[in-house]
């Protein structure tokens, strides 16, 4: 799941490469690539919304994170981690 095999990860039915999310170097440099285990709110902000039908903000994953969606030391996000959290919050009290 890296840019360099052109591989892409699984989001919303959808397959959308990590690096193409990446965000842009310093001084107009090449983006370094995305990794799905540690993305930033931007970068998972950027590929939900590429990946779905509708935008995704920062602000909505922010207050997900505030409300427990787990995150590495760091502060960054696991998306496997981040959508198991997403797929738990909505499964409650439909079981």
């Amino acid at each position: 799941m890296n840019s360099e095999t052109g591989a892409t990860v699984a989001v919303g039915g959808e397959h959308v490469n990590p690096a193409s999310v990446a965000a842009p170097g310093a001084s107009g440099a090449q983006p370094s690539a995305a990794s799905p285990s540690a993305l930033t709110v931007e970068q998972l902000a950027r590929l939900l919304t590429a990946a779905g039908r509708r935008t995704i903000a920062e602000a909505t994953i922010r207050r997900h994170v505030e409300a427990g969606a787990p995150t590495l030391a760091d502060g960054r996000l696991n998306l496997v981690h981040y959508v198991a959290w997403l797929v738990r919050e909505v499964s409650v009290g439909e079981e």
